[in-house]
């Protein structure tokens, strides 16, 4: 990623946890993970003024506590947090749940497969596409 920003990764599964980690590694990407293991930490940590709001949040969808979209409906209503990009990592291919992030204000919908190099292209795809982007600041 061009900015220098954190990336927050909101997801309860550890080994999709370790699979971005890799990813990013294997892909050189510099930016600091910071984790969220549901909706409730995700939120915790975007409204912790110690710490920097991430260039983009790459959210999964079925969490405990507070789930996905949950999460992306609280933060698309709080006028600090809406303009973060967020990217859906799932492996639900519900086509209502694809309407709903995007009615909601989802940047992407990327679904999580089972393959790790098929993993890394999904990774690739979303960096390159946020290395282009302007970000908001």
């Amino acid at each position: 990623m061009r900015t220098k920003r954190p990336i927050l990764l909101v997801e309860d599964d550890e080994v999709d946890l370790m699979s971005v980690q890799r990813a990013l590694k294997d892909l050189n990407v510099t930016n600091r993970l910071v984790h969220a293991r549901d909706g409730e930490e995700g939120l915790a940590v975007l409204n912790d003024p110690a710490l920097q709001k991430p260039a983009i949040i790459l959210l999964d969808i079925n969490m405990p506590r507070m789930n996905g979209i949950e999460f992306l409906r609280a933060i698309k209503k709080d006028p600090g947090l809406k303009q973060i990009p967020v990217v859906m990592l799932t492996t639900s291919r519900a086509e209502a749940e694809r309407f709903e992030t995007f009615s909601l204000g989802a940047a992407g919908y990327m679904i999580k497969p089972i393959e790790y190099r098929q993993f890394v292209e999904v990774m690739r795809a979303i960096n390159i596409y946020w290395s282009l982007s302007e970000l908001p600041e």
